[in-house]
């Protein structure tokens, strides 16, 4: 087994890595992208099998790694591709549950040292539901360490039996940041785009799936028609409760649009007056992190890893509910005062999350406690 070094010597190999993805959402991807750029820069060789459009969107060869198709689970051919990756690895590192299982099948009982990072948590109702907890009792007894992103995340796979879980430390990928002085000019354009100048502009990004919560969304919009101006809800994102929730926006005649997928997100962020997450459950979630970052202030469902991300610096409500969510937006749009001091305090609680160059010392530490030889006893 090779020995893990940060830059490896002159006549020796360097550690031989694979980083697996799945369908791979924005952060599991982006968290890809920025830990495949540290351990190249670091002297690790880093192959990402994940789909074709995966690299054309986050551009792991850009990193310095070797990408290679591996389609996505629903595809037979996707675990002898991983198999044949895999092949000469010196570790294997998979990223969400569905690539850690077929991780697991590719490796096919191989000594091959298995790290899987959990960034989110598998959804699903009914006999589905039993299954995905078979795949994770299966994925957790395989690996050699989980890291979980979210200590309920940890405490989950301790429960399914893992050997070794840990909390992981996750960096914000430095792409996903975009400083107020380079997206506040794009303000006044962004604003008119939407049909915001002079209303408040209230922001949500994530796809149009039934556990993001937009269907109390679209109720608590309802209380916000009364105000004058009438805030806007713009929702970034695409999925298959679209021709649902637009029926609903006109039907009730309610003040929201539905942009679809969008590629400025850090700009529309710059732009609004807040930002909305309503999801059932969220880990480390992109746009809580990207609004404190950006200054916006945040309001959010108390769900998952969201307290412990955020602290005090976001106004935190029940999931579900559209009354206390409609209130707690009324109540921050009519106090400036409120909304300066969340943006200060998310700048503080932004400085307390690891850098990415912590996020990849992490995974080093661990790739390192796998593959150096133990002295004999």
């Amino acid at each position: 087994m090779t020995p893990v070094s940060s830059n490896a010597p002159h006549g020796s190999s360097a550690l031989r890595t694979v980083q697996v993805l799945g369908g791979g959402n924005a952060g599991s991807s982006a968290h890809v992208r920025s830990l495949a750029e540290g351990l190249v820069a670091r002297g690790v060789r880093v192959t990402v099998c994940a789909p074709v459009e995966a690299d054309r969107a986050y551009d792991f060869t850009g990193a310095g790694a070797e990408h290679v198709h591996v389609p996505r689970s629903s595809d037979p051919g996707s675990v002898a591709a991983l198999r044949a990756v895999c092949a000469d690895a010196d570790l294997v590192h998979a990223h969400g549950l569905h690539a850690s299982f077929r991780t697991v099948l590719a490796l096919g009982g191989r000594t091959t040292p298995l790290v899987v990072t959990w960034h989110n948590r598998a959804r699903a109702e009914g006999a589905r539901a039993h299954l995905l907890r078979m795949l994770e009792r299966r994925v957790v007894r395989t690996a050699a360490v989980v890291l979980g992103t979210s200590s309920d995340l940890v405490d989950r796979a301790r429960r399914g039996g893992a050997r070794d879980a840990r909390l992981a430390a996750v960096g914000l990928p430095g792409r996903h940041r975009s400083p107020a002085h380079d997206t506040e000019g794009l303000r006044p354009k962004i604003r008119a785009e939407l049909g915001t100048t002079g209303r408040p502009l209230l922001l949500a990004v994530g796809s149009l799936d039934r556990h993001r919560g937009y269907d109390v969304l679209l109720d608590a919009a309802r209380a916000w028609r009364d105000l004058d101006p009438v805030p806007l809800v713009a929702i970034a994102g695409e999925g298959p409760l679209r021709p649902e929730l637009q029926r609903r926006i006109e039907e009730e005649g309610l003040p929201v649009r539905l942009l679809g997928h969008r590629e400025d997100v850090p700009e529309l962020l710059a732009a609004a007056d807040l930002a909305l997450l309503t999801s059932s459950w969220e880990s480390r979630p992109v746009l809580a992190q990207e609004a404190l970052h950006a200054r916006v202030p945040l309001v959010a469902t108390r769900v998952g890893g969201i307290p412990d991300l955020v602290g005090d610096a976001a106004e935190l409500v029940p999931y579900g509910a559209p009354h206390p969510l409609a209130d707690t937006v009324v109540r921050l749009l009519a106090d400036p005062g409120r909304r300066e001091e969340l943006r200060e305090r998310g700048a503080r609680q932004t400085a307390t999350w690891p850098t990415e160059d912590e996020t990849v010392a992490q995974v080093l530490s661990v790739y390192d406690e796998l593959t150096q030889p133990r002295p004999l006893a």
